[in-house]
């Protein structure tokens, strides 16, 4: 095992890898740190989130929403409307450029709730790349919609059988995957976790979400809401208020990231990962981490796949640390009820890890004034997750 103290936050991320991986990651952050600032691929990663993707998403000031909490006036980012349905194609279409220039032919990815699954297949079909998505044996039943999406768009999907059958299994075995095809192979993860730079790369392409709000929303938010899992889209929207909070300005945003509390925390089931885990080392970067008593890494469970991973990135780490933003929990019973209010409310069907930053509010807002703003990323769409809501309504489990 191969270990560097580089690209740290604070006390986290850093490369814990296989030697055999080194050489590939170094010429990966040579290629973003070239590219990021080269014109032409500006140019071309621009184009393509405006005209295939989507952006600017829309910032909805969800009428009904406030009216029944009746404080602070709620904003949504609406990132459910990407193509794909998810704020993922943003950080699928910077990677798979940087791809191309490095002459990487075959992509690799994983996928908890599918998303970044269908994100990943959808640029390679766009690119003509060849597409393999590693995912949990328990997730692909639980996603079967967009397990079809993938296979439809070219997508090779291969079922992991071992651990937990989840997000964290997945991860290990298209890093397995990679050491293998290192030349020939990019491996495109879907948040802000892994070995420097992908904490770095992700956190960049996703903080476009962020940056449309500064330019949408003519006054500084009170409050912005988010659902952690790895951190990708909290990570993104948060991004360009961190440097307010450096600067110490007068004017900035309460940041909450919302972690998935699952059915209890006191029983472990659940991947409440910067609430009750510990610093270790999972996939590659140091941070916090879900273990149990002798420092093994303990299974997560969320309703919602793609929260179900027991590590989280290094950037939230080091945020929480230094209590930059504050990060609370969620049960499965609140997201459902937030997955049913926002649907009945406004329309919007929302995902199963959106729902969690909905459900936040019943418990935000009663501290806030009619005169505050709050936003909160609405990361993805629920179509994904009617298979289990319609489950759950049959089941005992009240819906």
């Amino acid at each position: 095992m191969k270990t560097k103290q580089k690209g740290y936050f604070g006390n986290y991320g850093g490369l814990y890898v296989p030697e055999t991986i080194i050489p590939a990651l170094e010429e990966l952050e040579k290629a973003f740190n070239k590219y990021k600032n080269e014109k032409d691929f500006k140019s071309e990663l621009n184009n393509l989130l405006q005209t295939y993707a989507g952006r600017p998403t829309p910032l909805y000031l969800a009428n009904r929403l406030t009216e029944y909490f009746g404080k602070a006036k709620i904003y949504l980012k609406r990132e459910d409307l990407c193509h794909t349905g998810a704020h993922k194609i943003n950080n699928c279409i910077g990677q798979a450029l940087l791809a191309k220039r490095l002459g990487k032919k075959r992509i690799i990815a994983e996928t908890g709730a599918g998303q970044h699954g269908v994100a990943t297949a959808t640029v390679c079909a766009l690119l003509n790349l060849q597409c393999n998505i590693y995912m949990g044996k328990l997730d692909i039943k639980r996603q079967e919609l967009n397990v079809f999406k993938m296979q439809l768009l070219g997508a090779t999907v291969i079922p992991v059988e071992t651990g937990s059958q989840t997000l964290k299994d997945a991860t290990s075995e298209a890093i397995r995957d990679w050491i293998t095809n290192i030349k020939n192979t990019h491996y495109i993860i879907g948040s802000t976790v892994g070995p420097h730079p992908y904490p770095t790369l992700v956190s960049y392409f996703q903080s476009v979400i962020g940056q449309e709000i500064q330019h949408q929303l003519a006054k500084t938010p009170d409050y912005i809401v988010a659902c952690v899992g790895g951190g990708s889209n909290s990570i993104g929207i948060f991004y360009p208020y961190i440097n307010s909070y450096i600067k110490k300005s007068k004017r900035k945003p309460t940041l909450i990231g919302v972690e998935a509390g699952g059915t209890s925390l006191l029983n472990g089931h659940h991947a409440a990962t910067l609430t009750l885990g510990k610093p270790g080392i999972l996939h590659g970067s140091y941070s916090y981490l879900l273990q149990n008593k002798d420092g093994q890494t303990q299974e997560a469970h969320s309703i919602s796949a793609g929260l179900d991973y027991p590590g989280v990135g290094p950037q939230h780490a080091d945020l929480k640390d230094k209590k930059l933003v504050t990060y609370k929990t969620i049960s499965d019973k609140d997201a459902i009820w937030a997955f049913k209010l926002l649907s009945r409310l406004e329309g919007i069907i929302p995902a199963l890890e959106s729902s969690h930053a909905i459900a936040y509010l019943k418990y935000l807002i009663p501290h806030t004034k009619k005169s505050e703003i709050v936003i909160v990323n609405l990361s993805g769409r629920g179509d994904k997750d009617i298979n289990t809501m319609q489950k759950l309504k049959k089941s005992k489990i009240p819906f």
